[in-house]
């Protein structure tokens, strides 16, 4: 059956669209996802990333070394203080080896702490895909209405452009209507 000679009933019943009900889970939370997987030594390394990465951090950095070298060189240059140099002008060895150790100490943790937020971004990356291949399945759906629709206007056209271009066939369709 060529679709312009669809009956009025055929083309209510083309018209009508069943309700479309989603077959995919919810979309899920990257943050939430990330979370759970998270082992507590996980979070710990992600704790201190996120500590040492910051301003407050590079500050009280910046103190600690402008008080242990500014108190040592004073203690050293300026006798008439009175102050005792605990680390002696210029090697700073008791400094540096301090510095060092929490160097030694943090690297390892920032990398782990990079590493566990690298994961991160791939739960994000994968749960983004996940959204897209939804999307893109309900747009095919769409697109399908869409096309569905098209064919009903054009067989309303169709139908249209017959009764305008025969008006004693239209008159006939009303009488019929009407004695039915």
């Amino acid at each position: 059956m060529e679709s312009h000679h669809l009956s009025a009933g055929s083309l209510k019943e083309h018209l009508q669209v069943k309700h479309y009900a989603h077959d995919h889970p919810p979309v899920r939370d990257a943050n939430e996802v990330f979370e759970s997987r998270l082992s507590p030594l996980d979070r710990l390394a992600v704790f201190i990333t996120d500590k040492v990465g910051s301003m407050g951090f590079f500050g009280i950095i910046f103190l600690w070394t402008v008080g242990w070298v500014g108190y040592n060189t004073l203690a050293a240059k300026v006798p008439a203080l009175g102050w005792k140099a605990f680390d002696p002008f210029p090697a700073f060895v008791a400094y540096l080896l301090i510095s060092n150790v929490i160097q030694i100490l943090l690297m390892p943790l920032i990398m782990v702490g990079q590493n566990v937020q690298a994961r991160h971004s791939e739960v994000r990356a994968e749960l983004d895909f996940e959204i897209n291949q939804k999307a893109e399945k309900e747009l095919a759906i769409a697109l399908e209405r869409l096309e569905q629709n098209n064919q009903v206007l054009l067989t309303i056209l169709s139908r249209l452009d017959a009764l305008t271009s025969n008006p004693q066939e239209a008159e006939q369709d009303q009488e019929h209507k009407e004695s039915s």
